[in-house]
């Protein structure tokens, strides 16, 4: 099913993201790969705020090239998604809503995602140059000594994800697996 959804995601657009469906950002998400996520960690480990609210936003785990003249930012590809999985299911207990990535997560991410009502995207490996073209702007918040791993706010537009694991657990790459088996 092709969905369109707003960013910041609501509860009840988390919810009816299901596995394998194709879905369409357009909205505010926010870019952080590891080491922006060690980072927020030691944050929070001090008891600080973080540079970004967390409730019901997107952190797309990119970090972007430079960007061309009279663009926004440079090609903006998934990287691997495990690498923040140790980051994870506490940012999804603070009411993160969704990850865009790619690759596999971790059990302790799956229940994470299940027992927030959330949702994991992929984004298409190698396909970053296509994917900056929906995105109309890039703003450095926090972290701007980390260079290409600052957070960053992304102003989305149509922006092509399908949604691997979804609020009840399901995850695509397993449920693929199986079909493919079947066919």
């Amino acid at each position: 099913m092709e969905r369109y959804i707003k960013a910041p995601i609501s509860r009840e657009d988390a919810l009816a993201c299901k596995s394998g469906d194709y879905v369409y950002i357009t909205g505010t998400i926010y870019t952080a790969r590891d080491a922006a996520h060690k980072r927020m960690d030691e944050t929070l480990a001090q008891g600080q705020q973080l540079p970004l609210e967390l409730a019901g936003n997107i952190i797309y785990y990119m970090g972007p090239s430079p960007a061309r003249e009279g663009r926004p930012i440079g090609s903006a590809g998934p990287t691997t998604a495990s690498r923040m999985d140790k980051y994870a299911p506490k940012l999804l207990d603070l009411g993160l809503a969704g990850m865009i990535g790619k690759g596999k997560r971790s059990e302790e991410v799956k229940d994470a995602i299940v027992r927030n009502g959330a949702v994991y995207f992929a984004a298409v490996g190698g396909a970053g140059a296509l994917l900056s073209k929906a995105i109309k702007s890039s703003e450095v918040i926090a972290y701007d000594d980390l260079g290409t791993e600052a957070i960053r706010k992304l102003e989305v537009e149509n922006f092509p994800v399908i949604v691997v694991i979804d609020s009840e657990g399901n995850n695509l790459y397993e449920t693929a697996i199986l079909e493919y088996k079947q066919a």
